[in-house]
């Protein structure tokens, strides 16, 4: 639980979509972190214990970020997700989004460091 607060959330509402095999779901995100996202529950969400993959498109753009999740928490019909994997492209483009949010480098390359350590991820 406490690995949330190593990771600033910033405020981000967009619709995504989860995926879980050959189920998919379209939800809002609520909220973004480098190891994360909190989304709204979708209707008829069953989670079959399987990796989830979020994907949305950046707003006015045609960027997509997508990420492996696995669900740490179902409550308050909200999905807490915690990013397995993340291909380089959408972690740049995160980094960017929450860089530009945050309005502090210094925390943002701490961050960074440490979702690096964590993914086991090599120079």
């Amino acid at each position: 639980m406490d690995e949330r607060r190593k990771f600033s959330r910033i405020l981000f509402a967009t619709n995504a979509h989860l995926q879980q095999g050959v189920a998919l779901w379209e939800t809002t995100i609520l909220d973004l972190s480098l190891n994360g996202a909190l989304v709204e529950e979708p209707q008829n969400f069953i989670h079959s214990g399987d990796a989830i993959t979020l994907s949305f498109i950046l707003p006015e753009s045609d960027i997509e970020i997508r990420m492996e999740t696995e669900l740490v928490h179902q409550k308050n019909a909200q999905l807490g997700l915690k990013c397995n994997f993340i291909d380089v492209d959408s972690i740049s483009h995160l980094k960017r989004m929450v860089e530009l949010n945050l309005g502090d480098a210094s925390l943002l390359n701490r961050e960074l460091m440490l979702f690096i350590e964590k993914h086991n991820i090599a120079d």
